[in-house]
């Protein structure tokens, strides 16, 4: 059953890896690449939708990774799984402090209500994103090298 545990996590950690790294490499470039309004209307959309997910996914990969820690404890690699644990936590700390609130804002722009400053803002968000991707895939990183 453990070992069912780890390969769930490490896959759904995975998944969860991609996705961030595809948007922060590829999505936001193609968006920023967009004519006129287009990029900052799909930021929006991207914000509203990606925003009403992904709590529950970095959410629910913790409670794995936790679990796996917990049920692994005196097993290989514990002390990267609970090393991964925290930073997952670290990223799940970042998203509330830094990048929500300003998702929160983003997802409510259009071109006629957006603030003059949206562009440092999308900015701020995506350097703080980056930041998150390195967090998260140094856990995916721990969680495989836990199952070696």
């Amino acid at each position: 059953m453990l070992n069912a545990l780890e390969i769930v996590t490490t896959v759904v950690v995975g998944l969860m890896v991609g996705v961030e790294v595809s948007v922060a490499f590829v999505m936001n470039r193609i968006l920023d690449a967009l004519p006129e309004d287009s990029g900052q209307l799909g930021h929006a959309h991207g914000g509203r939708m990606l925003g009403a997910l992904m709590p529950f996914w970095y959410l629910g990969s913790l409670v794995l990774c936790a679990i796996w820690a917990v049920a692994g404890w005196n097993g290989h690699g514990a002390g990267l799984v609970v090393t991964a644990a925290g930073l997952l936590i670290l990223s799940v700390v970042m998203s509330i402090l830094l990048l929500v609130p300003i998702n929160n804002r983003n997802k409510t722009w259009t071109p006629e209500n957006r603030p003059a400053d949206w562009k440092q803002q999308l900015d701020r968000w995506g350097r703080y994103h980056y930041v998150r991707v390195a967090v998260i895939v140094a856990a995916f990183t721990l969680l495989v090298a836990a199952r070696a």
